[in-house]
């Protein structure tokens, strides 16, 4: 007892006295670094980490709330039997890394709050070396340390971020410790409330990354949209460094090119080629090498061409409809975050099964391999950040988080062929606070990439008897307009065959969602909701209401599988499962999904016969 009250006299002491302070404020995080998965002698830490669950946070804060110098980021251990230390990684459970910690521990199934988790690694240093740590994603908020110092925070749930570490490594064993936060709020980007399972954890590889004191921090290597016979971009250094001579080479094009950095560390690359073009039936990739000394890179990329033309979207010219499906980032077979290259194939197979040449991926930015994995099959992708229903609009912390996750995207995506939308939203009430923060996002995401196409999933906010008007000020900030439409759902009808629909602006239009829920294996009357029936009638009337869309470019059917939900808990139908997939949480096809199956074999079809007449 006597310890006790000393150690919490010293506590109290150092809290009064800003002793807290000693713990390093200043954060090395660094700019996105681009393609990990391309350089040099990457090392992995996935795998198992030790993990300590601190619903209270007494590992980070003291009793008066001061953030503590004696956190579990110090990795303590005990020195003699008489000194109190409260916790002890070394005898904790340990879970696999990436992975969210609610599948994997089933204390954890519904929590919300921190938990720590710990690595150690060796590490010999190189001369003329840094050494940068790469999380894939964190959900929500980390805060990270390296043996005992801090090297900083970050916020958002779904993009990467790096620390430059060089400073905090020693030779031998080190350790990283991330704090990880969850917890939901009202200004966070998605905020209180959303349809899909708040997995927390390291939910994505997380990578040691040596670089060089100069290295090639980022580029962009596009096809021009005016002259699909030029190839151009640029490569960036960490540093603004002039003189820097860095090559090009795509052997397959014949390109070696050598360019030198300017002032700021840039340089263009400008050069004349005849690709193939990047297509979902031909899907080519080129191999990609970018040199600096011994520094060299390697990336697969292609090159296409995604515009819009009044009511029709071109790609390489060509009028496409975009045959989707929307998929949340849950493993196929099982629940919990799907992270790896091989859960990423099974969804998409199961995409292409379904007939789709496209992917919304929903409602956040998958992670790195999803994309590259759809690439690779020739699937065309949506790609979104979760500004998710409603945001805190006024508040400008929150529009700086949205900023940030939105850059964050289409900077590690940048490069790839078969991303054709960033989307900015999902299902947003209006007003013009939401206006001004959207139409700012839409900007933004304009002065990052002008290759690719701006949407977002809109609501129909207008509706007389059978007619329904989409009416949504954002209008002219995207290329492509999409709304989210229920009707045989939420709105209850089976009328939905009798419905029209007025889309008032010169654009494409994509249904970015539609459907309704249903129990594998419960069959009923189709009169009867959540029978396999009953959402398959749902779909026969809604793609004959459809069809009938003036300028109708896409779908993107609400959803591929059944997955895990909050906000569902209806016992022996749902059991915190939105039931709305095509194949259920096990992989069994519904009924819906082969009317779906069809319905894309016969727009293929009709594609097909109308680009053979041009």
């Amino acid at each position: 007892m006597k310890i006790r009250c000393f150690i919490s006299a010293l506590l109290a002491i150092a809290s009064l006295a800003g002793l807290h302070a000693q713990q390093p404020q200043t954060s090395t995080e660094i700019p996105l670094v681009g393609n990990v998965y391309g350089r040099q002698d990457v090392t992995s830490l996935n795998g198992k980490w030790r993990y300590i669950i601190d619903q209270q946070e007494i590992g980070f804060y003291d009793y008066r709330m001061n953030e503590s110098p004696w956190g579990f980021f110090l990795d303590a251990h005990q020195k003699s039997p008489l000194e109190l230390v409260e916790y002890n990684f070394d005898t904790t459970d340990q879970m696999d890394i990436p992975g969210d910690w609610n599948i994997q521990d089933e204390r954890l199934f519904f929590y919300e709050g921190t938990v720590w988790f710990r690595r150690t690694f060796d590490y010999k240093p190189q001369a003329d070396k840094r050494m940068l740590l790469y999380f894939g994603a964190v959900n929500y908020e980390a805060v990270v340390y390296v043996n005992g110092k801090k090297q900083g925070s970050h916020v958002g749930g779904f993009t990467p971020f790096n620390f430059d570490i060089t400073d905090a490594l020693k030779e031998g064993q080190n350790n990283v410790i991330v704090k990880v936060d969850n917890k939901r709020h009202p200004e966070a980007i998605p905020t209180n409330i959303f349809d899909w399972w708040n997995y927390g954890g390291i939910t994505r590889d997380v990578l040691l990354v040596p670089v060089e004191k100069t290295f090639v921090q980022d580029y962009s290597i596009q096809l021009d949209k005016k002259n699909w016979q030029h190839i151009y971009g640029w490569i960036s250094l960490n540093k603004p460094q002039e003189g820097v001579e860095i090559e090009v080479r795509i052997p397959e094009l014949k390109i070696a090119q050598k360019v030198v950095t300017n002032a700021d560390g840039r340089a263009s690359i400008s050069f004349k080629a005849k690709p193939v073009l990047w297509c979902p039936e031909n899907p080519k990739l080129y191999d990609v090498e970018i040199a600096k000394g011994n520094e060299v890179l390697t990336d697969e990329i292609g090159f296409r061409c995604i515009e819009t033309q009044g009511k029709k979207i071109l790609l390489n010219g060509k009028h496409i409809f975009l045959r989707g499906v929307s998929i949340h980032e849950e493993k196929a077979f099982s629940q919990g975050r799907a992270h790896s290259a091989e859960d990423a194939r099974t969804l998409l197979n199961w995409a292409k099964e379904l007939g789709c040449n496209y992917v919304r991926l929903a409602h956040y930015p998958h992670n790195e391999h999803a994309v590259r994995e759809a690439e690779r099959m020739g699937i065309m992708v949506w790609s979104e950040i979760p500004c998710y229903w409603t945001i805190a609009w006024e508040n400008p912390d929150t529009y700086k988080n949205a900023e940030r996750q939105l850059g964050d995207m289409i900077r590690r995506d940048k490069n790839r062929a078969n991303v054709i939308i960033w989307s900015i939203a999902n299902e947003t009430p209006h007003s013009e606070p939401r206006d001004r923060f959207l139409s700012s996002l839409a900007k933004f995401a304009r002065s990052l990439d002008d290759t690719r196409l701006i949407s977002m999933a809109m609501e129909v906010t207008s509706a007389n008897n059978y007619h329904n008007r989409l009416q949504d000020n954002m209008n002219e900030y995207v290329d492509v307009v999409s709304f989210n439409q229920y009707v045989g759902w939420y709105r209850d009808t089976q009328d939905a065959a009798k419905m029209t629909w007025e889309v008032p602006y010169d654009k494409p239009v994509i249904v970015s969602e539609f459907g309704g829920g249903a129990v594998a294996g419960w069959h009923a009357n189709k009169n009867v909701r959540f029978s396999e029936e009953f959402q398959e009638d749902l779909y026969i009337e809604s793609l004959k209401m459809m069809d009938k869309i003036d300028g109708l470019s896409g779908l993107s059917p609400w959803i591929l599988k059944d997955f895990l939900s909050p906000r569902r808990p209806l016992p022996d139908v749902q059991d915190w499962f939105n039931r709305k997939g095509l194949v259920s949480n096990t992989g069994q096809r519904k009924l819906a999904f082969y009317v779906m199956q069809r319905y894309y074999e016969q727009k293929k079809a009709e594609f097909d016969a109308k680009s053979a007449k041009r």
